[in-house]
Order: structure tokens, then C-alpha cells, then sequence
């Protein structure tokens, strides 16, 4: 039988929901023996490595799912498409993290490495799956492990080290590191192809950075000038690393073991390796750091939506009342929320100036957003008309955003060795190829393991070093600002100090033809962004009467490489020592994370985030005119940057009783940027549990992780706003039986727990599967008749606009996504405590400025929390679950669950849902140095 050619085969496969488009079937068979050329290179004998400089005492452990390996050749990925077999590596960090949700209950010790990794330094000899001297080098080894494949590199040199560590993360990543150089320019359709969730990826980020290569370099340089002798290091770092993906590129193409990908997008052909994968340069990781900066690093913004709810609430109500009902519902500093600073200290920043200055709020109707898109052609103009552009915007990479992170640390005075105790990760999403990527990293000046983004693993972002772990959870303070400037000559100039002045016209055409991986026809558009000086334009307006441009201006504009130097400082034996070494590195991260640390000894919490010092009186809610008097503290244009606030001005602490985040408030009078985050935030779901093992002492990496894992399996609306709902619902005053038989299941589900758990392990099943169906129903409909009659249609959409209503699991009316795992981090849950508390006549620090349900009248309420919970029970699992490309309609455990979205050519099967970070730590150091 004649083999047929790749080609020829591979036109036959079809595309799936997957970001990139990537395959759904295939009839591969035959092409299997044809394309089995070396999949891997040969495992030398090794001996394991030593770990003299470990002083965890064996009590560290980490995870991150699906695994360790994601690059596959195409014969894996026609395999796995085929038949779900997975590569080596790929897929077996899953099962252990998808076992917590299950097994926590029963957690010893002793099984903690059941659901976790051991986190030593180094491989025990008899667990050497293979040592490589990547290059022929004599001065780096890469050791992986059997259990997981993560690549244990170990660097005579600092050169040879971080060759080391780029060809590492070539061999695990090199073709999401490829993708996301792309994303950061604008540029993936033209590489990967035209599908609509392409088109998404590169317009979410090309918005906000619109990059020219000019400007790309012009951070690599600053960096390295304003940074003496480690701006230095960290360049001939990033030259290193980037040297080893070269060398992994040419050695993976010589030997046609390259990622399977490239064959499928149509850069290199499966038969005669005609085409090529380009080379690295320093600048690709800029654009990649822009990426990662954008989507979890840079707090703030939304002004102008912030300025159409003020208006529309002042049109409803005057603008005395009208701003003090905007202002309740803002909750830019309550009272009642949640702190990971609690010991008393304040941090202010960004609060109400008494008198505002300087505020340019829009013309009623006027506000239109800048268009991103021009010159559709072909299927790109198709994708309009179908509105699929705009759904694709909302990519996964956005539920990645929202994912957030958590963190729970207690210090050694209440635990039972005497020993911090930390559980910690971030929550980056859950994709395939992971965005993360697991190392270990031993060299001159360099000795830490854990988790790094993909293309940017130079160092080790979140991990542990030879006796102190650290972590972080994005912190979402304001560091972005809106300007209106004005317009004049036309709309593409604009006043700046007085002089009319040009706009900056940024461009990026990109065109695609039909690829086997998206079966989408060919086309092209462009997009085009127009730069001022300050910033961006995002939407234009008037403002009485006038012409303006609003931009957007943040201060890690222009300046994502900046952090490398932080990074490069926790990543360095001789320079963190102790807590507040760690605080001093996290300071010189100009993203917006929390950071926490743990070592034998002591604990610490650190903000960072460039924050600018704004000119007084300028509210950060709203935009303010593009004048000298507004502009934030000796801001140079040229090269935007400013005044900062300084380092003590920043949430931070070391040895509080305990620390947790979930990405809730930092401190008292630091306002953060999300709407609704008051009385009731998922943050609570940590500080009660951790609280009460704080209170009662002994807490042990058991207790602690339980804390964590019953938390993420927890329904926050269920746990802390359902009971005052029943409570006004009053069972004496229900004389409906369906309303009866609802509230009897609700009340038996909050006397179990109201979690979200299976009947047992692998069931598919929640236990309280009712209850659960009735109040994912209700929440929507009861928020909605509770506060729109009030409010009024208008300021009803507006401030659902600045605040979703809910985030359940399966996010049926959410903005993270379907299957994205993190939930209950945006809703109304605290309006609705808040107004329920106050319609009982129950004390409320920080209430909002009227009472909505009912009117205020308890009667009234009721009648429409029953009318509401009525609707509700009658509702089918079809309804409520309505089912979509991956779960039948009703099935209720698989709406909720965990889908690892695609990046590349290898799937995975869902797990069931828990709210808890993707990479994750548990940490009890026994010694320091």
C-alpha cells in the first residue's frame, strides 16, 4: 500500500475550539510509521545530583498540570488525535493535582507527595531518567527526572547555565514560546493562521502595546543603563538563554524532532524538512514580557466606564445622591473587606481627594471606542459578519487574567515544628502546553527551582531558593490613568503642552493563508493603534463640546523589562538572606503583584508595582485632561516615567500572625482597582479557615493545604451571602411547595458544607446536585429583581458593566470563560450581603447609599426573593447548563469542569472543577544558611 503524504492526510483533519485552532479528529494510521524520526533525544547514564545547599528537610513540594512536556513531534500529536495517547511527561502532573479535590479530607503528611511533587533540590541517582550536555557543552547538564521530566540544570558557568536553561525550555515550550513572541507583536494569524481565536489573541494585546522593534529595544537598553553591573548580567543572561534556544532549534531541526506544530501551521514540510523555525533574539522576550505583564501584571484602568455609571447615576438621582449611590456600589475602600495586611497598618493611595481637579468626564452619548480593525479581506471579513472576531476576543488568554492566584502563609509562632508554613501559587490558567513551565536552575549566582513563563524561564519567577520559598497573586492596584487630550487641526492631532501635535500611527498588516491546523480560507486585515504621548487612544468623545482623544497611560508602558532585575535579585543566594532581602527584590518588580515569603523563621509580605504620585486632587476613577497640572509627578514623555510612591508607601510586612490573598484588598486605605470588593469576597474563604487554625495552633502542611482545597471547592455565594438570604425568605412564611422543597435543599446543602464536590472520586455527580442547580439559577435572577427596579434599567446595565453579577464555575452569565477553573472573583455578593443585611436591620460598616430589595420593606423582599427562587426551581439542568462544544446539555459536573484549552496539538481530558492556583507550593523550611 502506497503511504500517502503528509499533506494529503492532513487536509482531512478538522479544527476545534482551541485558541490556536487546532486539530479535533484525524484519520492518522497511516501516516504513524512514516513520521516516527527521533522523538526524543538518547537518555546518557547519570548519576544524581547532590543538594548540600537544600534546607527544606524534604517538606517542600510543588505541582503543575498537565506536566512537564509540551512540545510533541506531529507522529505524537497525530497519535494523541488519534487514539489519546499521551507524549511522555505531557499529561501526568494532572491526575495527582485533580486527586486533591477528592482526597484532601484524608491528607497526611506523609501523603502530601501524593498530590504534590517532591520539590527537592536535585534527582536522587536512582531516579535519573537522563542527563544531556546540550551542545557538547562541558559546562552545563541538564538532569531530568523519571517521575516528571523536569529539567534539573546545573551550570559550571553562568554562560553555560542559562544555555542551559534557554535549551531546556526549548525542548519543553519551544512552540508556545514561538506563539507568544507573536502575540506580543501582533502577529500570530500571519504565523499560525487566521481562525477567530487567533484574531482574538493579537487584537486583545496589540491594544495595549502596540510595539515597534525600536521600542522593544529601547527597554532592553534602559534596562540594562539604569541598572549597573545586574542590568549588565541580565543582558548577557538573556543573550545565554537565547543562545540555547538556538541551538535547540537547529539541533530539534537537524534531527526533525521539532514540535509537530510547525508542520501543521505550514512552516516546515513532514517529508522533506524544506522550510525553516526561526531564530531567537532579545527582543522576542520583550515582546513576550509585555504579554505576561499585560495579562497579570498591570492594575487599573476602566475610567471611562467608571465615568458613563457616575453620569448615569447622577441622571437618575441628581449628582449629590447620585454620586453617593455611584460611590456605595465603587467600594473603593470598605471597611468591611477583607485584608491580607490586618494588623492595623494603613497604606494610602489612590483615595477621593476632597476636591477633584481636573476631571474631563465624557458628554452624555458621546463615548465611542477607537476602532482596532481595518481592510478586512477574505475570512477575516467573514469573521465579522459572523461577530466571531468579537467572541474571539475574549480568548482563554483572557479567563487567564481573571484566573488570579491565592496565597495562605502562617508563621512559625502557630505551628506545630515551630515553622512557617506556606501554601502559595499562582493561577495562570489551564492550558496545553501549560504558559509555565518547571525548572531547576543551579549555577554561579543562581540557585532556585520552580515555575517560569514559558520563553522568559531565564530565572525562576516563582519558586524556591536554597532555604526560602516565595510566591505572588496578582494585586490589581490602579497604575493605569485615563488623559483626554484634546483634539485640533483634525483627529489625528492633538494639544500637547499647548503645541498641536501628531498622532502616532501604529500599524500591523497581517495576512494568512488556509492552514491544515485552522481550515480557515485565507484573508487579512490590519490593526492600527494611534500613540500620543500619552498613551494609546482608546476611545474618543466630547467634553463640553470639545473633541478629545482618551488615552490609556500606564506606568509598565514602555517598560515590561524592567522586572528581569527583580527576578534576577530572587534568584540569587547571596542577595536574599532573609525577609527583608525578598522585600527589596519584589521592589524593584515594577508589575502589580503580592508577594509573600516563607522561610525556617520568619514570613513577609510585599506590594510591588510602580505606583505614580499623581498631582493633587486628581480623582484616579475618571479620566482628567492631558495638561501639565494633571500629569503624574515629573513625568518624562519621552521616555514615560515619573515620580513613584516609595517602597514604605507599599502594603508590606514581615512575621504577621498570618498572611492570606486571593487577590481581596492589600491593607486599609488602599484602594484597589476592582469594583465590588467588600463585605464579601472570595479572599474570606482563606481568612476564615486560616483564622481559626491560627487561633487554635499546631497548624501543620496538612491543615494548611485542607484550608486551601476546602476553600476551592467552597461556593462563596452559598457559604456567606445564602444564609441571610434564607434568613429573609423565612421558611414560616413559605406556603409554595416548590419554594419549600427549594429552600429544605439549600439548608440541607449548607448544613453539609455548600461545596461544589463529586458523590465520590470520579463519579461526574455533585452531591447536592439540586441545591446547586437551584442557586446557580437564582443568583442571577434574584440579583437582577433585587436591584433593577431600583436602580433603574440604565444604571442597572451601566453598573453591571463595571461589575458582573456573577462568576460561577460554569460561568453561564461570567466573564472569565467556560471550564477556566477560578471562580467567584467578580459578582455582586457583596451588594447583596450588604442590602440584605441592611433590609434585616442588621448593623453594616460601609453600606450602600439606599436600600433595594423590596424597596427596603422585609415584606416586599421576601415576596421577591420567593418569586425569584420559584422561577428558579423550575428551571431544568438543560437550562441552567445549556451545554456547549464540550458538555451536553444539564450535565451539570461538566459545565463546572476544568478543560486544559489548547495551545498546541495536544489535548486533555477534563477534570473536575476546584478553585485553587495552577502551579502550586507547600513549603516548611526546617534550617537556614
Amino acid at each position: 500500500m502506497p503511504r500517502r503524504t503528509p499533506r494529503t492526510a492532513l487536509d482531512r483533519l478538522r479544527t476545534s475550539r482551541s485558541p490556536l485552532g487546532f486539530l479535533k479528529t484525524a484519520s492518522v494510521c497511516v501516516l504513524i510509521a512514516g513520521l516516527l524520526s527521533p522523538l526524543t533525544q538518547t537518555a546518557a547514564a547519570a548519576t544524581g545530583t547532590t543538594a548540600a545547599n537544600d534546607y527544606c528537610g524534604g517538606r517542600c513540594s510543588d505541582i503543575l498540570p498537565p506536566g512537564e512536556n509540551g512540545n510533541a513531534t506531529l507522529a505524537q500529536i497525530l497519535l494523541n488525535q488519534a487514539f489519546g495517547t499521551q507524549p511522555s511527561h505531557a499529561e501526568d502532573q494532572l491526575g495527582p493535582y485533580a486527586g486533591l479535590a477528592t482526597g484532601y479530607s484524608g491528607l497526611t503528611d506523609a501523603k502530601i507527595n501524593t498530590f504534590f511533587d517532591d520539590a527537592s533540590f536535585g534527582v536522587p541517582s536512582d531516579q535519573v531518567a537522563s542527563t544531556e550536555k546540550p551542545a557538547g557543552r562541558g559546562d552545563v547538564a541538564i538532569v531530568r527526572d523519571k517521575k516528571t521530566g523536569v529539567p534539573h540544570i546545573t551550570g559550571t558557568t553562568r554562560y553555560g547555565t542559562e544555555f542551559g536553561a534557554g535549551y531546556a525550555a526549548a525542548e519543553d515550550r519551544l512552540w508556545l514560546m514561538d506563539v507568544f513572541r507573536h502575540v506580543g507583536r501582533g502577529q500570530v494569524t500571519g504565523f499560525a493562521g487566521g481562525a477567530p481565536a487567533n484574531q482574538g489573541l493579537e487584537q486583545q494585546f496589540y491594544r495595549n502595546a502596540p510595539y515597534s522593534e525600536a521600542d522593544l529595544q529601547a527597554q532592553i537598553d534602559n534596562a540594562v543603563a539604569n541598572n549597573g553591573a545586574r542590568g549588565r548580567q541580565a543582558l548577557a543572561d538573556v543573550v545565554a538563554y537565547i543562545d540555547g534556544i538556538n541551538a535547540y532549534i537547529d539541533a530539534s531541526d537537524s534531527g526533525r524532532y521539532f514540535p509537530g506544530e510547525y508542520v501543521l501551521t505550514g512552516h516546515k514540510d513532514a517529508i522533506t524538512n524544506a522550510g525553516t523555525i526561526e531564530h531567537f533574539k532579545v527582543t522576542d522576550l520583550v515582546a513576550l514580557a509585555s504579554v505576561i505583564g499585560s495579562l497579570f501584571g498591570s492594575g487599573g484602568g476602566g475610567e471611562v466606564n467608571n465615568a458613563m455609571s457616575l453620569l448615569a447615576a447622577q441622571q437618575k438621582y441628581g449628582v449629590e445622591e447620585g454620586t453617593k449611590v455611584w460611590e456605595s456600589f465603587r467600594e473603593r475602600n470598605d471597611p468591611e473587606a477583607v485584608l491580607t495586611v490586618h494588623d492595623g497598618q494603613s497604606f494610602p493611595y489612590g483615595a477621593k481627594p476632597a476636591d477633584a481637579q481636573g476631571a474631563a468626564m465624557p458628554d452624555t452619548g458621546s463615548v465611542t471606542e477607537e476602532p482596532l480593525v481595518y481592510d478586512r479581506t477574505g475570512s477575516a471579513a467573514t469573521a465579522t459578519a459572523k461577530g466571531t472576531s468579537a467572541s474571539a476576543a475574549r480568548s482563554a488568554l483572557s479567563s487567564a487574567r481573571r484566573g488570579m492566584s491565592n496565597a495562605l502563609v502562617v508563621g512559625g509562632k502557630y505551628t506545630a515544628s515551630g515553622h512557617p508554613i506556606a501554601v502559595f501559587g499562582p493561577q495562570t490558567g489551564y492550558f496545553a502546553p501549560q504558559l509555565l513551565l518547571l525548572q531547576e536552575i543551579q549555577g554561579p549566582g543562581i540557585s532556585a527551582r520552580g515555575a517560569s513563563f514559558a520563553g522568559l524561564s531565564m530565572y525562576v519567577e516563582l519558586g524556591r531558593g536554597q532555604d526560602y520559598s516565595w510566591s505572588a497573586t496578582t494585586s490589581g492596584q490602579d497604575i493605569i490613568d485615563t488623559y483626554a487630550v484634546e483634539l485640533c487641526q483634525d483627529d489625528y492631532h492633538y494639544l500637547f503642552h499647548g503645541t498641536c501635535t501628531a498622532m502616532e500611527k501604529m500599524e500591523q498588516k497581517n495576512a494568512w493563508k488556509p492552514t491544515v491546523a485552522d481550515g480557515t480560507a485565507a484573508g487579512s486585515y490590519t490593526m492600527r493603534v494611534w500613540r500620543t504621548k500619552y498613551g494609546p487612544v482608546a476611545y474618543r468623545a466630547t467634553v463640553g463640546g470639545k473633541k478629545v482623544a482618551y488615552t490609556t497611560l500606564r506606568s509598565s508602558y514602555l517598560h515590561e523589562a524592567d522586572s528581569i532585575i527583580g527576578f534576577q535579585m530572587l534568584n540569587d543566594p547571596d542577595y536574599v538572606k532573609g525577609p527583608k532581602d525578598f522585600q527589596s527584590a519584589a521592589q524593584h518588580i515594577n508589575y502589580t503583584f503580592n508577594w509573600f515569603y516563607a522561610d525556617s523563621q520568619h514570613t513577609a509580605y510585599y506590594n510591588s508595582g510602580d505606583n505614580p504620585v499623581r498631582a493633587g486632587g486628581v480623582d484616579t476613577e475618571f479620566p482628567v485632561w492631558a495638561q501639565p497640572a494633571y500629569e503624574w509627578r515629573n513625568w518624562d514623555a519621552a521616555t514615560n516615567t515619573a515620580d513613584y510612591t516609595p517602597a514604605s508607601a507599599h502594603p508590606n510586612s514581615v512575621d504577621q500572625d498570618y498572611y492570606v490573598s486571593w487577590n481581596n484588598k492589600q491593607a486599609e486605605d488602599y484602594t484597589t482597582a476592582p469594583w465590588a470588593d467588600g463585605s464579601v469576597h472570595r479572599g474570606n474563604l482563606l481568612d476564615d479557615r486560616v483564622k481559626k487554625l491560627v487561633a487554635a495552633g499546631g497548624v501543620t502542611r496538612t491543615k494548611l493545604v485542607q484550608a486551601m482545597a476546602d476553600a476551592g471547592l467552597a461556593d462563596l455565594r452559598a457559604e456567606d451571602v445564602l444564609p441571610k438570604l434564607l434568613k429573609v425568605v423565612d421558611s414560616s412564611a413559605v406556603t409554595d411547595p416548590t419554594v419549600a422543597g427549594a429552600v429544605n435543599k439549600l439548608r440541607a446543602w449548607l448544613n453539609s458544607g455548600a461545596k461544589r464536590t463529586e458523590t465520590s472520586a470520579g463519579s461526574k455527580i455533585y452531591a447536592d446536585a439540586d441545591a446547586i442547580r437551584i442557586l446557580d439559577a437564582w443568583w442571577p435572577l434574584l440579583v437582577k429583581a433585587e436591584f433593577e427596579p431600583g436602580l433603574g434599567s440604565e444604571l442597572y446595565t451601566a453598573f453591571t458593566a463595571n461589575a458582573p453579577i456573577d462568576e460561577a464555575p460554569s460561568a453561564g452569565h461570567g466573564p472569565t470563560g467556560s471550564h477556566a477553573g477560578s471562580a467567584f472573583q467578580y459578582g455582586w455578593w457583596s451588594y447583596v450581603d450588604k442590602d440584605i443585611r441592611a433590609v434585616l436591620g442588621e448593623p453594616v460598616q460601609g453600606g450602600l447609599a439606599r436600600k433595594y430589595c423590596g424597596g427596603g420593606s422585609l415584606g416586599s423582599c421576601r415576596d421577591i426573593l420567593i418569586s425569584t427562587l420559584k422561577q428558579a426551581a423550575g428551571l431544568t439542568a438543560a437550562q441552567v447548563y445549556p451545554g456547549d462544544d464540550q458538555c451536553s446539555a444539564g450535565d451539570q459536573w461538566c459545565a463546572d469542569s476544568i478543560a486544559q484549552r489548547t495551545l498546541g496539538g495536544i489535548k486533555h481530558g477534563k477534570i473536575s472543577w476546584q478553585n485553587r492556583p495552577t502551579y502550586q507550593q507547600v513549603v516548611e523550611y526546617t534550617s537556614h544558611r
